[in-house]
């Protein structure tokens, strides 16, 4: 059985076989902003420097950032509140054909960052 719920509340629920959605950005672009109405899980590929701006802080969101280089190029994240461990922004590994992986949670004030894997 198979049923839509939308806005309902789940108390303690069991989720078996769990996939997010992953959505793959069109194109290779210069600016990408983050929508959640797309998915969890956002791949980009690069085709130049690129700023990726993220949601707006909604308590209890988290979502992760695929980041596909087109070729040598950098990344600029632009977020309200945006906090990475020790209060530096992770390097990008910035290399063609190589892939970076971030992941973010909001607490509705502030986006926490942290870089999961880099230069697979």
């Amino acid at each position: 059985d198979t049923q839509t719920l939308t806005s309902k509340t789940l108390t303690n629920p069991t989720v078996t076989n769990y996939v997010e959605t992953q959505y793959n950005a069109p194109g290779t672009p210069t600016a990408y902003t983050v929508d959640l109405s797309q998915g969890t899980v956002h791949r980009v590929t690069t085709g130049g420097n690129i700023t990726i701006t993220l949601p707006t802080n909604a308590a209890g969101k988290s979502y992760t950032v695929m980041i596909v280089y087109g070729g040598t190029h950098t990344v600029t994240w632009s977020a309200t509140n945006l906090k990475w461990p020790g209060g530096t922004v992770p390097s990008t590994t910035s290399s063609s054909g190589k892939i970076d992986i971030f992941s973010f949670f909001s607490d509705g004030t502030n986006t926490y960052g942290v870089a999961v894997g880099k230069n697979f």
